[in-house]
C-alpha cells in the first residue's frame, strides 16, 4: 500500500472535536486556530521545534509525541 502524502496537520484536523474530550482533540482544536502552524509539514523535528518555540497552547510535548505516533500508524 502506498504511503499517504497527508501532512501531520491534515491528519490532526481529523481529530477536532468541539467537546475536546481528550488532549489530542484539544491540541487539534487549538492548532486549527493557529494561523502559523506548519500545515504542510510531515517532518517531526520541524513541527516539534515550532510547538516548543512558537506556540503556547500545547500543555505538554507528550501530547504531540502521542499524536505523532498515531499519525505515523495511519500512514
Amino acid at each position: 500500500m502506498a504511503k499517504s502524502n497527508r501532512s501531520f496537520y491534515d491528519w490532526l484536523m481529523t481529530n477536532r472535536n468541539p467537546v475536546a474530550a481528550d488532549e489530542i482533540q484539544q491540541f487539534a482544536n487549538n492548532a486549527f486556530l493557529d494561523s502559523t502552524f506548519p500545515k504542510q509539514s510531515v517532518d517531526f523535528e520541524e513541527i516539534s521545534h515550532y510547538l516548543e518555540e512558537d506556540s503556547s497552547y500545547l500543555m505538554s510535548m507528550t501530547t504531540f509525541d502521542e499524536a505523532w505516533q498515531h499519525f505515523q500508524a495511519a500512514r
